[in-house]
């Protein structure tokens, strides 16, 4: 009898371990979003990392939902993000700064999605180091924005005086330098990707040069940051699952366009992020194109926005982000 009752209390306690195992799993909240996640990207390296994504997800076949729109210019999608109409942007490294000071610090800076797409390129001046821009005329874009400052930078770390050893000449537009180049009336110029691919396609004679990613690495033992991921205050708080499953497909999303250009290239174009999958195809290997998060991408963000701040504050918005601007979880 004794036996039967300690055999009926020890399954007693079984059951009733088991009902609140199976009480707390099926009380676990599951982070799930009743809507489509709205990402928005730039046209150019900056959204090229996203191609798989959008492709799986016109297919349905993404992880998620996603709202996708392809931004000509940053400051379309400025906008959008001080409205807060998004949840999701990639960006260039400063314009998150810039809004996370306008929006009054409602943005986290998730990952470092692009890396530097600067390059020099040359016909006939034989130039192949920094020292050879010494008394020459150097064509470039970007003038007051990152690409200014950083080649400014690089080149006071090599002891060349920008305003005095050469003489830089900027244009407005990416496209016009480009066609002056492709048209053999500019032979020195400072270009991103994936211009630089659209030149040495149609004048090739055009020659990288100096890569200055690599230059700047050697500067400043730090590697270039230019293209960043930023996701909403709001929203990184409230669906933490929904933003890491967006990071793993990212990640899967950036390895698939870095190994496999034959097919991404397809994918870029019929997204719009570059006009001609040909191009795009080229571009790829010098576009840079990753997905760093944690530490390691707030020590690149960081350092990249202090050199910024230092060259004109305006240009991060006026000063440096808190530590908040740095979203805590991402892995």
């Amino acid at each position: 009898m004794r036996k039967l009752r300690l055999a009926a209390i020890v399954l007693l306690a079984v059951i009733t371990v088991a009902a609140i195992a199976g009480c707390a799993g099926t009380g676990a909240k599951e982070d799930t979003l009743e809507r489509p996640v709205k990402v928005l990207t730039l046209m150019g390296p900056t959204g090229m990392g996203m191609a798989k994504i959008m492709n799986d997800s016109e297919a349905g076949s993404s992880a998620l939902q996603y709202d996708f729109t392809v931004a000509s210019a940053p400051d379309q999608i400025a906008a959008s993000v001080i409205k807060g109409e998004y949840d999701i942007a990639a960006v260039p490294v400063n314009l998150a700064s810039v809004l996370y000071n306008k929006t009054n610090q409602a943005l986290y800076v998730a990952a470092v999605n692009t890396l530097g797409v600067l390059y020099i390129l040359d016909n006939g001046n034989g130039v192949s180091t920094l020292e050879d821009l010494r008394g020459k005329t150097l064509y470039a874009t970007g003038q007051g924005s990152n690409p200014e400052y950083t080649l400014r930078y690089i080149l006071q770390k090599n002891n060349i005086d920008p305003d005095k050893d050469l003489t830089i000449e900027y244009l407005a537009e990416h496209a016009e330098l480009a066609t002056k180049m492709v048209a053999g009336q500019a032979t020195l110029g400072m270009l991103p990707e994936p211009n630089v691919t659209s030149v040495t396609i149609n004048n090739p004679d055009v020659k990288i040069a100096i890569d200055l990613t690599q230059e700047w690495e050697k500067a400043t033992g730090v590697k270039l940051a230019q293209g960043c991921i930023i996701v909403n205050k709001q929203f990184a708080d409230e669906h933490p699952g929904i933003l890491q499953k967006f990071l793993d497909e990212y990640r899967a999303s950036v390895n698939f366009v870095n190994t496999d250009p034959d097919s991404a290239s397809q994918m870029i174009e019929k997204a719009g992020i570059v006009p001609k999958a040909a191009i795009a195809k080229k571009a790829i290997p010098n576009c840079n194109i990753v997905l760093i998060t944690g530490q390691e991408m707030k020590t690149m963000v960081g350092d990249m926005l202090k050199v910024l701040y230092d060259a004109n504050a305006s240009s991060v918005g006026g000063k440096l982000p808190q530590d908040s601007f740095y979203y805590p979880s991402a892995k």
